[in-house]
């Protein structure tokens, strides 16, 4: 039996693309979406197309919260799109830095951003074609972790993207609702 074909994704990047950006975000009561985000992944939703976030949590290595306040941003974010009839396929997340604690304490793991672990996971775990697929971020780290993937990558002006070189990426959009529009305007 042969296999099923690889699906192209895309991949989001969460605080300053998806979201507003606030440091270390674990209340979910402070989760804000950008205007425009939920209805962008609804239309990638419609069309059959994988939404897999990709962050980094920095904040759970350093102990500042913990996974559980990771869990409920995430659950008030599900809910938040939810009302657009939008919805995410996987989260990956990676607690690693080097000023954090205990085994979450590296300063390269291979999962985080720029590093492409979390992107090269999903794409093992679930079927998807990192060449055919796109990374969208608001950092000059999730362009690397995108383009270190074999994907595309779309800088977004959201979020710390105003003030990020765009010379690394393939497009740039003032928002994920941008962002979108280009990517499907070229879509494999």
């Amino acid at each position: 039996m042969e296999a099923a074909p690889l699906k192209p994704a895309i991949f989001l990047d969460r605080d300053g693309t998806l979201n507003e950006e606030v440091d270390f975000l674990s209340d979910p009561e402070l989760l804000v979406l950008i205007p425009g985000a939920a209805a962008a992944v609804a239309r990638l939703n419609a069309l059959g197309v994988p939404v897999v976030v990709v962050t980094n949590q920095s904040g759970i290595g350093r102990g500042k919260y913990g996974w559980q306040d990771f869990a409920a941003v995430m659950e008030r974010m599900e809910s938040l799109l939810a009302l657009e009839n939008a919805w995410i396929n996987a989260v990956y997340a990676s607690p690693h830095h080097q000023h954090a604690q205990g085994e979450y304490a590296v300063a390269d793991h291979p999962e985080r951003k720029p590093n492409p672990g979390m992107l090269l996971r999903a794409a093992e775990e679930h079927g998807l074609d990192l060449s055919r697929s796109w990374m969208v971020g608001d950092k000059a780290l999730d362009l690397e972790a995108g383009r270190r993937a074999g994907c595309k990558v779309a800088l977004v002006r959201t979020g710390y993207g105003s003030s990020v070189d765009a010379s690394a990426a393939d497009l740039v959009a003032e928002d994920l609702a941008g962002a979108v529009a280009l990517i499907l305007s070229q879509w494999p």
